[in-house]
């Protein structure tokens, strides 16, 4: 447990340096950019986010879990995954044309193209983060992924200052891209592409499982804005897009990272034998995303009103701001507990819960998302919630769930009421600047944190013994 509380705090530090450029990007992009050009980067990230999943299914999986060498495996994984994104390159290239005008957005059909640039790149990265993530190498990690991160947001911000527009984001995209596998190398994660019988074998029947999985999930986060572009246009997407970016922080922050170690951490006590250790480590990684989550979220929505800070053309993304936060919570849940179903080998269940999650979500914004984003936020929030106690009953039918979560949930509860409750005084007494909204959300940190304390001690001293 020891490694894997190292390692967390590690993909942390790896997430928070990349995040914190994407919240930079953000900001600068809203401040520089009108809601049709905001909402035309958001479609064309969506597509490549798409592609980039595509080319690389199951590779994190595959080479977590392989006995077989794993360099071999890895070798034989970066053949496949380069050789997929070129060939996605060609075929999106190619149709950009045409997906621009399927979303109603013709303008982003340049963009769309420059941006297929980067599949072929990230895809032999990923193999390199990969190995990386098997052996819980999350601070060698951090070079190559934060690093990558930090050089395309700098890009990017530099662009938007001189007023190169949309195209600003996508060539920042790119500069990450290219940079991953180069920083890879330079740490020392040197893959050679090869090919071996035996682990394209093991490889294709992971994919075959793991891999329709992954590729829900990328579009469980992104046909949002593919169907409000399609309905609403791309000024509607860039209203939305803020409110969902900013919303996405604390889930990727706090939720993926836990579950990045969760994941080869259930996988390693599994081979060890010690299969019955997996419910106690994943009762204090829920906790941990409960408690740390649910406080973000909490001053997040306490605080969306100051969304008016990028532009007075914002305002209408502070109302799905709050309502995504809900989603956000969720969705942290989820991802949690599905790196459990899948380190425990329960795949299928997996797959068959995203595709429950991805049909149900797209049935309802067919019907709704005519009547604004607000509605389409709200659809998030009702779907997600409906999921977190399915996904609850088919880990603890298989003995996996979370035990003794009531008092973190009510503890979290609480505190989130509070922050809400005491949001309107607090915010009057910093005032509207930026520096009142520091203040204000310090303020809120500090009262949230105490309410936990008072209420629930016992998760606060859970979680202080795992990071002991």
């Amino acid at each position: 447990m020891t490694g894997a509380v190292r390692g967390s705090l590690w993909l942390f530090l790896v997430n928070l340096v990349g995040k914190a450029g994407q919240v930079a990007v953000t900001l600068v992009l809203a401040a520089f950019l009108t809601e049709e050009g905001l909402g035309l980067v958001a479609l064309t990230v969506s597509l490549v986010n798409i592609g980039h999943v595509v080319q690389s299914m199951g590779v994190y999986d595959v080479i977590s879990r392989t006995t077989l060498d794993p360099r071999r495996v890895a070798g034989t994984l970066l053949t496949l995954s380069v050789g997929t994104g070129i060939a996605l390159a060609v075929v999106v290239t190619v149709c950009a044309d045409a997906l621009a005008h399927a979303l109603d957005a013709p303008q982003a059909a340049p963009l769309i193209r420059l941006a297929a640039l980067s599949l072929p790149f990230t895809a032999a990265g990923g193999v390199q983060l990969g190995l990386m993530h098997r052996d819980l190498d999350f601070r060698r990690r951090l070079v190559p992924d934060a690093g990558s991160a930090l050089l395309g947001a700098a890009v990017t911000v530099v662009l938007a200052s001189q007023q190169a527009g949309p195209v600003s984001l996508v060539v920042g995209l790119l500069v990450t891209a290219v940079a991953l596998p180069a920083l890879g190398v330079a740490v020392g994660v040197r893959v050679r592409p090869c090919w071996d019988r035996d682990a394209a074998a093991e490889s294709v029947r992971w994919i075959a499982v793991v891999g329709p999985g992954a590729l829900v999930a990328v579009l469980l986060v992104n046909v949002d804005y593919l169907v409000i572009g399609h309905v609403l246009g791309p000024e509607a997407v860039g209203v939305y897009s803020l409110a969902y970016r900013i919303a996405w922080v604390p889930y990727i922050v706090v939720a993926v990272v836990l579950g990045g170690v969760l994941f080869p951490l259930c996988a390693k006590l599994i081979r060890a034998g010690e299969a019955d250790r997996v419910s106690a480590a994943a009762g204090r990684f829920t906790q941990a995303v409960l408690v740390v989550t649910g406080g973000l979220y909490a001053v997040t929505a306490a605080m969306a009103d100051r969304v008016e800070l990028f532009g007075a053309r914002w305002s209408p993304a502070a109302v799905p701001l709050r309502l995504l936060c809900l989603y956000g919570l969720g969705l942290g849940l989820l991802h949690l507990w599905y790196q459990v179903l899948r380190a425990a080998g329960h795949a299928r269940r997996y797959l068959a819960l995203e595709l429950t999650h991805l049909a149900t979500l797209v049935v309802a914004l067919a019907v709704v998302t005519r009547h604004g984003v607000v509605v389409v936020a709200l659809t998030q929030a009702a779907v997600v919630c409906v999921l977190v106690p399915a996904t609850w009953f088919a880990l603890n039918r298989n003995g996996l769930a979370p035990p003794k979560l009531g008092r973190a949930v009510a503890a979290t509860a609480l505190a989130a009421l509070c922050c809400l409750a005491a949001a309107g005084p607090v915010g009057a007494v910093f005032g509207p600047s930026l520096t009142g909204a520091v203040g204000e959300g310090l303020v809120l940190v500090l009262g949230y944190t105490a309410v936990v304390l008072l209420v629930d001690r016992r998760t606060v001293r859970e979680l202080r013994e795992v990071r002991r």
